[in-house]
């Protein structure tokens, strides 16, 4: 371990050492950490990545930490699951689900990065760590100082889900509720970080933290058999999470682990409540405009994404596209995964499926070509977004004549046209096959 050179930005190239900051002085442009890729391809093989742990850090000399990892060592390497159920419902034959919403230890992609942006916060010297957040990272954050022994500041809007929240108080953390947007909390704790000095993941080491991301494509390329799907769609909040799984792969051809040239179409996928990326992408617009959430996908909803203009960059240079849909399309997104694979995911992932339910049905996808959905959040966080949806079937004494009463009026009488409906989907698999 230990090949990161230092840092650079993304706009005018200017250098710079290694450092917890994330925005070059000359242009204001993003920091993004530079590597040195000669060395690295020395010394990574394919046989090399399959010797490491089942964890993300199986890549770890692909990963911005100068030693071992000190939080985070279980995070990754969860499942990519072949979804042959969904995939039928969509007329696809390759459709994977790269499935984060079983994430140890907090059940969402968030983990990656915090396991980074924390392991290098304690590389810098760090005792107190913090981040801003929609919910699943201020959950990551929490347990993963936790683990770390850090004391740990989280800084939420005030109408968070209620298991979001608890899923910070039960690690210990200090949470700050704010009466405001994600935006208005972003810009707070800029100030409170430059005040008081502390690691904040996504701002000042937000380029080592977003790094972490890269970790989701290297698991997607290896388990494919090192190559990489067609198609590829992505929720999108920062942004940060679409430009680093490509980012991922093209390090992997550029070290000669792929078996084929990288050519997947990227797509960006919002909650219409919330879709500043989405819009520049299908307006064609060079500048993003910012929005006021309002959407029940409160973990992707940032009105001003960080990342937004290269996640729209992404999308275009890889002639994918992008689609938003509205929150009863996201609930009923959340239900399809359910139903067709047994996968509960929260409203982001919802929103990911829709959108590739939508795409699907636009064309933009042969039948055998292989496209993966990427799901980053576990649906135990986000209850309240179906609860209203769902309502239990019968109650009954325990006897079986209330049974059998039970049984003729509420599902017997249903039955043919419930064998109908499974016989029609039945067809469809096979067609599908």
């Amino acid at each position: 371990m230990g090949f990161v050179q230092g840092m650079r930005c993304r706009e005018c190239g200017a250098e710079y050492e290694k450092q917890p900051t994330h925005v070059c002085e000359l242009c204001f442009g993003p920091l993004e950490v530079a590597y040195d890729w000669d060395a690295i391809k020395r010394r990574v093989t394919r046989e090399s990545i399959a010797r490491g742990p089942f964890s993300m850090w199986r890549y770890a000399d692909l990963l911005p930490l100068d030693g071992d990892p000190t939080v985070g060592r279980q995070v990754g390497f969860t499942p990519l699951i072949k979804a042959e159920r969904l995939g039928a419902r969509l007329g696809l034959r390759n459709l994977y689900i790269k499935n984060d919403a079983v994430n140890h230890p907090t059940l969402s992609f968030k983990d990656r990065v915090v396991a980074v942006a924390l392991s290098k916060a304690r590389e810098f010297g760090y005792t107190t760590v913090a981040c801003a957040s929609t919910g699943n990272l201020a959950n990551s954050v929490a347990a993963h100082a936790a683990e770390g022994g850090l004391e740990c500041y989280v800084f939420i809007p005030s109408d968070l889900e209620q298991n979001k929240v608890l899923g910070n108080l039960v690690y210990g953390a200090n949470v700050i509720k704010i009466d405001g947007t994600y935006d208005e909390v972003n810009r707070l704790c800029a100030e409170v970080g430059d005040k008081y000095g502390w690691a904040f993941a996504n701002i000042n080491l937000r380029p080592f933290y977003g790094d972490g991301s890269k970790s989701y494509g290297y698991e997607i390329a290896e388990q494919l058999g090192w190559k990489t799907p067609d198609h590829l769609i992505v929720p999108c909040a920062g942004g940060s999470l679409i430009t680093k799984i490509p980012k991922a792969w093209y390090e992997l051809e550029k070290l000669g682990l792929l078996d084929a040239p990288v050519t997947t179409k990227v797509y960006a996928a919002q909650a219409s409540g919330c879709n500043p990326i989405t819009t520049m992408i299908k307006t064609g617009a060079e500048v993003l405009r910012p929005q006021r959430p309002n959407t029940i996908a409160k973990s992707i909803a940032i009105g001003n994404p960080a990342d937004g203009y290269y996640a729209a960059d992404i999308c275009r240079k890889t002639g994918g596209g992008a689609e938003d849909v509205c929150d009863d399309d996201v609930i009923a997104g959340i239900r399809l995964l359910a139903e067709t694979e047994g996968i509960w995911t929260e409203t982001a992932g919802g929103v990911t499926v829709s959108v590739a339910q939508r795409l699907a049905a636009q064309g933009r996808f042969e039948r055998d070509e292989v496209v993966v959905i990427a799901i980053t959040g576990n649906g135990l966080k986000t209850p309240e977004a179906i609860r209203d949806q769902l309502i239990a079937n019968v109650g009954i004494a325990p006897s079986l004549s209330a049974f059998d009463t039970v049984f003729d009026e509420k599902y017997r009488l249903p039955q043919a046209t419930l064998q109908a409906a499974r016989l029609a989907e039945k067809e469809r698999e096979l067609a599908a096959a």
